[in-house]
């Protein structure tokens, strides 16, 4: 198990390598053996059912089929943000770690001509596959950005929506994440976004685990924290619903093996069905 004490640096190298070596390995997520270990949170990111541990079923037919083949299978995301909100004609929207850019193209789609759509992520390989899937979609409304999440390239009050799937949890400052996320939202802006939270009291011994927090594991936020840190950063109206509960399997498949095998069994049973899916909106005052 490789351990860490949750730099921020160590943390952004080891998610690049991993996504960089996924998109490399025979060519994208669904070839090779990294396929199952490099996701995210799933076993399997080609899927689009149930068979996927957190990737599955979050996407309808209708937007997959409007969609480049390498948008979807490099999604590895915890839920469909887009489906959070209503986004409206003309409207701006943020995604954090837009990957592949299925959600931004989506959103572009949404929010139409006049609106515009923003992906921001840290890792050279994505953001050169989400540029060949604007291209290949043929959507101009958009702009793919290179930076982290905690310190978002965007002036205050740039856009209206931010959307997330599935990589707050990865930052080893979320507080800062939703601060940056508060301040370019404009007056009444929107945030929405799907995330991996612990309901309860969360394991220390996991929260060391490298692997586990490059799977979306080690670094989910205990829900009440999650609230904290969102009213902390200015943001009102706050709500988390549950989408997916995971089992223990779910967790051990996505990098939580090693930390598992160090609990007792009392204390492994009682992790299980607390590693949820959430959505999570909130709103900036107006």
């Amino acid at each position: 198990m490789s351990t860490f004490s949750q730099d921020a640096e160590q943390l952004r190298a080891a998610i690049r390598e991993r996504y960089t070596q996924t998109l490399q390995s025979s060519g994208g997520c669904c070839g090779g053996s990294a396929s199952s270990e490099s996701s995210c949170c799933g076993t399997d990111c080609c899927s689009t059912t149930e068979s996927g541990v957190v990737t599955g079923d979050l996407y309808s037919e209708t937007e997959l089929s409007s969609l480049p083949v390498a948008a979807v299978l490099a999604s590895r995301g915890c839920g469909n943000p887009t489906a959070l909100i209503d986004l409206k004609e003309g409207e701006r929207v943020l995604d954090l770690g837009s990957g592949g850019g299925i959600d931004v193209l989506l959103s572009a789609r949404r929010v139409g001509p006049t609106g515009f759509a923003y992906g921001l992520d840290m890792t050279d390989a994505m953001l050169e596959l989400a540029e060949r899937n604007r291209v290949e979609a043929g959507v101009d409304n958009v702009r793919f950005l290179k930076g982290v999440i905690e310190d978002i390239p965007l002036p205050d009050n740039a856009v209206d929506v931010v959307i997330s799937n599935c990589v707050i949890n990865l930052s080893a400052d979320k507080g800062r994440v939703l601060r940056e996320a508060h301040r370019v939202l404009a007056p009444g802006g929107r945030f929405a976004v799907s995330d991996i939270v612990y309901q309860g009291q969360f394991p220390e011994v996991i929260r060391s685990d490298l692997d586990a927090w490059a799977g979306c594991i080690a670094g989910a936020m205990e829900e009440e924290t999650y609230r904290h840190l969102l009213q902390e950063a200015g943001f009102v109206d706050i709500n988390l619903e549950v989408t997916r509960r995971y089992s223990l399997q779910d967790i051990a498949d996505s990098g939580g093996s090693n930390s598992l095998s160090r609990l007792s069994e009392d204390e492994r049973t009682g992790l299980e069905g607390k590693f949820v899916s959430a959505f999570i909106r909130a709103r900036k005052p107006a």
